[in-house]
C-alpha cells in the first residue's frame, strides 16, 4: 500500500517543479521531501526522479504516479470536506469549475438564488476551459464543473426545439435580439424534451448507464473530453446533466454591405477570428462543411475581445448564445447557423447520491440556465424547493 503523505510530496514536486518548492508549499524541511521521495521509490521499485542540471524532473512513471496520486489526494480531501458537511462540523463548502460565457451568464444567477436561499453555503469559482474543468473534478479540486460540446443537430431535434428551422426561437429567428430582446440560448431539461440525445449525431448514446435521477444523470456514453488528447481518460465515472442546449451564430460586423446570410461559403475569402481550442475545432469542421478552409486571423478566447475584432471589421466569426447573452458589442450582427447546436451539462464525479449542497447546486444551475423569461417564474418555486436537510429555513 503506497503512503499517501509521501505521494502528496511526489504531487507537489509535480506541481511545483522543485524539491524546495514543494517544501515550501508543504512546510517541510528540503530533507523531508528527499527522504519522502527514496522511501516512495523503494516502495514502488521504480524510478521516479532523475537529475536534470541542477534540479530534478519526474521520470515517465514518476508523471503517471503523479497525475494519479493527484486524483487520490484530490478524492480523499473532497470525502472529508463531504464527511464534514453531513456531520454538521462545517456549513458546507461547494467548488465550481466554469468556462469563461457560462461565468457570465449562468453562473451569477446561480450564485445570487443559493447565496438567497442557502447564505451558508460557501460557493467558490474557478474558470476553465472544459477539458481542465474536468481534470479538475475527476482529481477533486471541484464538486461541479460545467462542460460544453457542439454537435451536428439531428432533424428531431430542431422540431423539438419550438421553432420551423430549429433556431430555439418562437419566430424562427433565433436571434438574441428576438423575442423582446431576450436571448434565443434555447432550453434546459433537453433531455425529458429529447427522450435522451441518443438521436444527436457526434453525442453517442445518452441513454444507458443512468443511475441519477432518471433521464437527467448517466454515466459514460459521451466522451465529454472527445477533443482532448490526454493520455489518461478523464471522464471515467463522471456524470451529467443536460442544463442548456443553444444555437451557435455567424457574426459579422455591422459595416459588412453583405446581407447577413448563414451560408458560411459566401465567407470562405474572410479573414477569421477563432476561440478556444474546442471553439476553433468546431470553427473548423463547419468551414470544411461548408467546402473550404478558414483563414484564421485571430485567436482568442475572449468573447467580447471576438466581437470588438469583428466590429472593427477584421475578420468574422461564429459565436454560441451564451457569448452574446453576457455580453453584445453594438457594431456586431448575427445569424443563426443551421444544422449545429451547442449543450450545456453540469457533470458530477463518483456515484450518487450527491451531498446535500451539490444537490442544491445542481438545481439553481438547472433555474439559472433558464432563458430569462422563463426563469423569472420559477423562482419561487426554487425558493421552497432549495433547502438543505437541517439548514435553517
Amino acid at each position: 500500500m503506497l503512503d499517501v503523505t509521501r505521494l502528496r510530496v511526489l504531487v507537489a514536486v509535480a506541481r511545483y517543479g522543485s524539491v524546495t518548492a514543494a517544501a515550501k508549499a508543504l512546510n517541510y524541511a528540503q530533507p523531508s521531501v528527499s527522504h519522502h521521495l527514496a522511501r516512495l521509490e523503494a516502495e514502488t521499485g521504480i524510478k521516479l526522479i532523475q537529475r536534470a542540471g541542477r534540479g530534478i524532473r519526474l521520470t515517465d512513471a514518476g508523471r503517471l504516479l503523479a497525475e494519479r496520486a493527484a486524483e487520490v489526494i484530490g478524492r480523499l480531501d473532497a470525502a472529508e470536506s463531504e464527511l464534514a458537511a453531513y456531520t454538521g462540523l462545517r456549513a458546507g463548502r461547494l467548488r465550481l469549475a466554469a468556462f469563461p460565457s457560462a461565468l457570465g451568464t449562468i453562473v451569477p444567477a446561480a450564485a445570487a438564488l443559493l447565496r438567497e436561499h442557502q447564505p451558508s453555503v460557501d460557493l467558490r469559482l474557478t474558470e476553465a476551459e472544459p477539458p481542465e474543468a474536468l481534470r479538475m473534478l475527476r482529481a477533486g479540486y471541484v464538486d461541479v464543473a460545467l462542460v460544453f460540446r457542439y454537435s451536428a443537430e439531428a432533424p428531431e431535434a430542431q422540431q423539438a426545439a419550438g421553432s420551423p428551422d430549429g433556431t430555439g426561437s418562437p419566430d424562427g429567428t433565433g436571434s438574441p435580439d428576438a423575442a423582446g430582446g431576450q436571448d434565443a440560448a434555447g432550453t434546459p431539461g433537453g433531455l425529458g424534451r429529447h427522450g435522451g440525445l441518443g438521436g444527436l449525431p457526434g453525442l453517442g448514446s445518452l441513454t444507458g448507464h443512468g443511475r441519477g435521477e432518471p433521464g437527467a444523470d448517466f454515466y459514460g456514453g459521451v466522451n465529454p473530453a472527445a477533443d482532448d488528447d490526454a493520455a489518461i481518460d478523464i471522464t471515467e465515472g463522471v456524470r451529467e446533466r443536460l442544463l442548456l442546449e443553444e444555437p451557435v451564430y455567424l457574426v459579422t460586423s455591422v459595416h459588412d454591405t453583405e446581407a447577413s446570410c448563414a451560408d458560411l461559403s459566401r465567407y470562405a475569402r474572410h479573414r477569421w477570428i477563432a476561440g478556444c481550442d474546442r471553439c476553433r475545432a468546431h470553427l473548423l469542421r463547419q468551414c470544411a462543411l461548408a467546402g473550404f478552409t478558414p483563414k484564421i486571423a485571430f485567436t482568442t478566447d475572449d468573447y467580447v475581445a471576438v466581437q470588438a475584432l469583428v466590429a472593427a471589421d477584421l475578420g468574422v466569426s461564429t459565436l454560441p448564445a451564451l457569448c452574446l447573452r453576457a455580453a453584445r458589442h453594438p457594431g456586431i450582427k448575427t445569424v443563426p447557423l443551421q444544422g449545429t447546436r451547442r449543450y450545456v451539462f453540469a457533470v458530477r464525479y463518483g456515484d450518487p447520491p450527491d451531498p446535500p449542497a451539490v444537490q442544491v447546486l445542481m438545481d439553481v444551475l438547472r433555474t439559472a440556465a433558464m432563458p430569462p423569461q422563463r426563469a423569472s417564474g420559477n423562482l419561487a418555486e426554487e425558493a421552497v424547493r432549495l433547502q438543505l436537510p437541517g439548514a435553517p429555513g
